[in-house]
């Protein structure tokens, strides 16, 4: 049984990102204008939150620039023009995805960039290859996470194996990703177990992002924080790739913590999310979300069924039954 501390006592050692302009970007293709992304880094500063993540690291040369808006590359000189030095406590973080991005050459030392943290996005599968970019991160200076996506579908023995390996890294922290959507409190409870196992016998810290397909991200989120998880993933209005993730405005709203204040994140959203949503950007919980959710399957066809515009739900569940 949880303690109830846990949920209800102050944490000193809890961290909330915001993931708003990384994975809302995916939604829009990382077109916000330069007054959203400031407001939104004032808004987080008076929350309290801890890091904010900016986007994408991507490569230039696997990504055309003119196809995405610039947070999909996180230029220094882009982030510095919202930040200037950032002299407040609020982090500054960029997701970096194995073999999407050129580490070596566009993540320069620390002590020349605006950003603190490199999120690495990896699969089981590329283990080898995130330490890499791990170690190359820490040894430029920065503070280093590892997001291993798609959980959900990972082996038990294989996950420990990989959690072992990244544990003998420099990481920080390793997060717990429902990337489907597809978890349970129930379940999500035991992959939390087997982190904070590999997290205390290696000093590392464990997180949690979670996507909204059978509206459990915030359930699944408060499940972690009852089960010792410190580092919490949230975005604005839950904006994120298909379904979203764990909105940011339930989660301030629920920790019981003296240095956070929801009010900024709702005058926020009052002020810049409601005009996304009427300008046609589409995210959230929906049929097509919760059916690959229930069916354990990467969201991408959902997401091609709103971009088609379809109503025809029944049609859509025979045709990703189909192909489980």
């Amino acid at each position: 049984m949880k303690e109830i501390s846990k949920l209800m006592n102050y944490r000193s050692d809890v961290r909330v990102v915001d993931a708003t302009l990384r994975d809302g970007g995916l939604v829009n293709d990382f077109y916000f204008t330069d007054q959203f992304v400031k407001d939104l880094y004032l808004a987080n500063i008076r929350a309290g939150v801890d890091y904010m993540e900016f986007g994408y690291k991507a490569s230039k040369e696997m990504f055309d620039v003119d196809k995405f808006g610039k947070w999909k590359f996180c230029d220094d000189e882009h982030i510095r023009e919202i930040v200037g030095e950032n002299n407040t406590d609020l982090k500054i973080a960029v997701m970096a995805d194995v073999g999407r991005c050129d580490y070596k050459k566009d993540i320069i030392n620390r002590s020349e960039s605006p950003i603190d943290l490199i999120r690495v996005a990896t699969y089981l599968n590329t283990i080898p290859a995130a330490v890499d970019m791990i170690e190359d991160a820490k040894s430029k200076g920065y503070e280093a996470s590892c997001n291993i996506m798609a959980i959900s579908n990972a082996q038990e023995g294989e996950l420990k194996v990989a959690l072992d390996i990244l544990g003998k890294s420099p990481v920080d922290v390793f997060y717990i990703v429902d990337s489907y959507g597809a978890l349970y409190p129930e379940q999500l409870a035991r992959l939390a177990d087997i982190y904070l196992e590999a997290a205390a016998k290696y000093g590392k810290k464990v997180g949690i992002h979670a996507h909204n397909n059978q509206q459990l991200a915030f359930a699944n989120t408060i499940e972690a924080v009852g089960n010792g998880v410190d580092w919490l993933d949230g975005t604005y209005s839950a904006m994120g790739r298909g379904a979203g993730n764990c909105a940011m405005e339930l989660l301030l709203g629920f920790l019981r913590n003296p240095k956070y204040n929801v009010y900024p994140v709702i005058e926020f959203i009052d002020k810049h999310m409601t005009k996304l949503r009427e300008d046609g950007v589409v995210w959230g919980y929906d049929l097509q979300y919760l059916m690959t959710g229930l069916l354990n399957q990467h969201p991408r066809t959902a997401i091609q069924f709103t971009k088609e515009n379809r109503k025809d739900y029944a049609e859509f569940y025979k045709e990703v039954v189909a192909q489980d």
